[in-house]
């Protein structure tokens, strides 16, 4: 898990918007972010989604609307939310949002090159370990 980088500025306002699906935050150094929920759930910094080691990643499909249903903080460096597909064990800190939150292009034009290289698309069902679209057998 991402510590607190020192550098990094702390945040002054979290938001959740549940009908555009944007977690909006403001740091103390006027930058303010509106972060899709469905990128923070893409790059979760879970075991889960981020496997645990390099290699390991688990591309994620069919988030565009996944939603938080709750956001519980973690000490004075993160928040921890809970998606509505059940997804709960992402620990988010300050630094992995104001970078989610900087780097959004890069983030998404990455996550749609990993798509078109696994074949995936976006709104696709997620893929059972076994290779089978979650919930079709």
């Amino acid at each position: 898990m991402a510590g607190l980088d020192k550098n990094t500025p702390s945040p002054q306002s979290i938001t959740l918007h549940q009908q555009s699906r944007v977690l909006e935050i403001g740091f103390s150094d006027g930058q303010e972010f509106k972060i899709p929920f469905e990128l923070m759930r893409v790059y979760s910094p879970s075991a889960e989604v981020q496997g645990h080691g390099p290699g390991q990643e688990v591309l994620q499909t069919g988030k565009r609307e996944v939603g938080i249903v709750a956001l519980e903080p973690v000490g004075n460096y993160a928040v921890q939310p809970t998606f509505s597909d059940g997804h709960s064990s992402g620990i988010f800190s300050w630094d992995l949002l104001y970078f989610l939150g900087s780097k959004q292009a890069d983030l998404w034009a990455d996550y749609t090159a990993r798509l078109a290289a696994a074949g995936m698309e976006r709104d696709a069902p997620m893929l059972d370990k076994g290779g089978h679209a979650c919930g079709s057998h």
